[in-house]
């Protein structure tokens, strides 16, 4: 999905998890959320100041514990 450059963010995606590498197995994750930004700077930029926010509403979404993780696009 791509969404307008709001907050350094350019594009948005969320995955839902249908299986894992052997036929009918559980998928390793429930779902993944990718937000991708020019620079590790701009994802700071844009997630640090609103952090409590956004974690704080996780719960009302899933009672999971999230799993973090900063890649670069190769």
């Amino acid at each position: 999905m791509k969404i307008p450059d709001r907050n350094g963010i350019k594009v948005a995606t969320v995955e839902k998890g249908l299986g894992g590498a052997l036929p009918r197995s559980t998928a390793p994750y429930a779902g993944m959320g990718n937000m991708y930004f020019n620079s590790v700077e701009d994802f700071g930029e844009a997630f640090g100041p609103n952090a409590e926010k956004i974690m704080g509403d996780l719960p009302n979404f899933t009672n999971i514990e999230p799993i973090i993780q900063v890649s670069e696009v190769m």
